[in-house]
């Protein structure tokens, strides 16, 4: 299908499932929404933590329609999370009934993007196959601070065969404005993970650890986390691997 037809699917909770693998080629993007108060030191965070959190587009207080795509940021998405005060509150199909006039938002580049880059490159997407949301783990790697937003990123998880290692990091670096190359490759633990079976977000994925390695990409819930720490009164994202499919064809894909 095509994106507007997806997020007419979206939009009326006939699909509330994962995008992955939905809309090939057509860029998608993680959202926040704050209000404008927290807007500056939450713009400045993505700005020093761009692997994280690569900005795509940002609408004014108010705005519900973005620049790249015909969409309403308010039900155009299969499911959205609202956190209170720091803490997770709910998970929704819309926003219609939280929606405030002051409310900014934020579009982040999000690595579905490059996952058909990948399957054309011969990497299969385990999570796609087993029909899982892709897993997503909390790490001890350090975000820089700005303002109230802190914290420690988050990262994805896609176990690539040994013999692609090389393709996979070369497809992926080209995306830029979708996490780009990876932040580590094998022994989670290195990073903070204890067990790859038991992901903070998403599903765990079977694979066999002597063929393939786990690698980690930057990973757009970050921004989830850091609400934890910044504690606004409203801050709301979308659920993890729900994402807004925009009209925007990636130009990697051109190559």
């Amino acid at each position: 299908m095509k994106p507007g037809d997806e997020r007419f699917r979206f939009r009326n909770e006939e699909w509330t499932g994962t995008t992955s693998g939905l809309c090939e080629k057509y860029v998608q993007t993680n959202l926040v929404t704050l209000p404008k108060e927290y807007a500056f030191d939450f713009l400045l965070f993505c700005i020093r933590n761009p692997k994280p959190c690569p900005l795509v587009e940002v609408l004014e207080a108010g705005q519900t329609v973005p620049a790249m795509a015909d969409a309403d940021v308010r039900t155009d998405l299969p499911r959205y999370r609202i956190y209170r005060n720091g803490e997770f509150s709910e998970e929704v199909l819309n926003l219609t009934d939280v929606w405030q006039d002051d409310f900014v938002t934020f579009l982040i580049g999000c690595s579905f993007t490059f996952e058909t880059a990948l399957v054309e490159g011969g990497i299969p997407m385990l999570h796609q196959e087993q029909e899982k949301v892709v897993p997503m783990y909390k790490t001890n790697i350090p975000l820089e601070k700005a303002g109230l937003f802190e914290g420690k990123m988050v990262v994805s998880m896609r176990a690539i065969p040994n013999n692609l290692m090389d393709e996979a990091l070369e497809i992926s670096e080209r995306f830029g404005q979708a996490h780009g190359s990876p932040v580590h490759a094998g022994h989670p633990e290195d990073i903070g993970i204890p067990n790859l079976q038991n992901p903070d977000y998403g599903d765990p994925v079977d694979f066999d650890p002597a063929s393939s390695t786990p690698v980690f990409w930057a990973c757009g819930v970050t921004p989830q986390n850091a609400a934890l720490q910044a504690k606004p009164p409203i801050m709301i994202t979308h659920a993890p691997g729900h994402m807004l499919i925009t009209d925007q064809l990636d130009p990697n894909y051109d190559r």
